[in-house]
């Protein structure tokens, strides 16, 4: 009997050991962080790959954003659902938040939220509207149409009509309308790219009172950039925003493309994307960059190795994001003195 028993710890105990190592690895590579020489953070380690991601999730290794910790605090003053625009009896609304006790004019920094253009919340991203706030700067999130509702460009249409509402009314809220970024996170993505980069005569972006959607800057939070290729263009939320499938109208495909908007003139990106993302391809990301880069566009691309889709639901990862849209907002919308 003891020598049969003897096989089978040895076997128990290495099985022990190959999990633990198993375990060491995961929880290695997401609580790896550091910083650069100057002091900056370099991007917290990802994933080899979506099952480490998924073992990692399971086991409770992924530190989350709980949306609880955002609540409207006493640093923080909140104007909600203030109506922008009225359209086939719907009331648009934006929210705008800023530092309590705040004086003087300041940045701009407009939020436009994901949710494959059919779902998702303009108080989604409470996350980066607070903070910034507390921060003094004037924050903003913008409810639009979604796909269900109205099909393209009409979210852009709508994202347009808010910039120019926000100008508009800037005094109303110690706003600085000569420095305004837009933030948008993968649909809101890209929304922000391509009102940014369309010309002013394109999407109702050029106002009759001469108020302009114009802005100082953009920030695209793993957004698609091209609608015609293979990659994306037979995707289901895409056919619904456009109301056609991709070979029903190719050139409404690449009207909707902000990487066909790409010129010398654009305003300066700032680009993060996971390399894990299955939803959408990081290639966008790469191809944008690369072509902005070429047009002699001022651009800061993060590609960030093992992290996916929605990655700054992460703790770690959205500390990195604000890190950097804060450095981006410093030298493009720089708060006033």
């Amino acid at each position: 009997m003891r020598l049969t028993n003897k096989p089978k710890k040895w076997i128990l105990y290495i099985s022990s050991i190959l999990f633990v190592l198993l375990l060491t690895i995961i929880f290695f590579r997401y609580t790896s962080t550091g910083l650069r020489a100057d002091g900056s953070p370099i991007p917290p380690s990802g994933y080899m790959n979506e099952t480490s991601l998924q073992i990692a999730f399971v086991l409770g290794g992924l530190n989350l954003i709980d949306y609880k910790d955002y609540p409207s605090s006493n640093t923080v003053e909140e104007h909600r659902d203030i109506v922008y625009k009225t359209i086939d009896s719907i009331d648009l609304k934006i929210d705008i938040y800023n530092k309590v006790g705040h004086t003087g004019d300041a940045p701009l920094i407009i939020f436009i939220h994901g949710g494959s253009w059919s779902g998702g919340d303009k108080r989604d991203y409470k996350l980066y509207t607070i903070p910034f706030a507390q921060k003094g700067y004037i924050t903003a999130s913008v409810q639009y149409r979604l796909s269900n509702v109205a099909k393209f460009p009409a979210q852009l249409l709508d994202v347009n009509d808010a910039i120019k509402f926000l100008k508009k009314n800037a005094a109303d809220y110690h706003i600085d309308a000569s420095k305004i970024i837009l933030v948008g996170g993968s649909a809101g993505g890209h929304l922000v790219l391509l009102s940014a980069y369309s010309n002013l005569d394109q999407f109702n972006k050029n106002g009759a009172d001469g108020i302009t959607a114009e802005v100082q800057g953009v920030v695209d939070i793993y957004g698609p950039t091209d609608f015609t290729l293979e990659g994306l263009r037979l995707h289901s939320s895409i056919s619904k925003l456009m109301g056609k499938v991709y070979d029903e109208a190719p050139e409404a495909y690449e009207k909707a493309s902000p990487i066909h908007y790409v010129s010398k003139n654009v305003p300066p990106t700032l680009i993060f994307h996971g390399t894990l993302d299955n939803l959408v391809p990081v290639s966008q990301s790469d191809t944008l960059n690369s072509k902005l880069e070429a047009a002699g566009v001022a651009v800061s691309y993060h590609r960030i190795d093992g992290w996916p889709h929605a990655m700054d639901v992460s703790v770690e990862i959205n500390d990195y994001l604000k890190y950097y849209m804060e450095d981006f907002f410093k030298k493009y919308a720089p708060k006033n003195q």
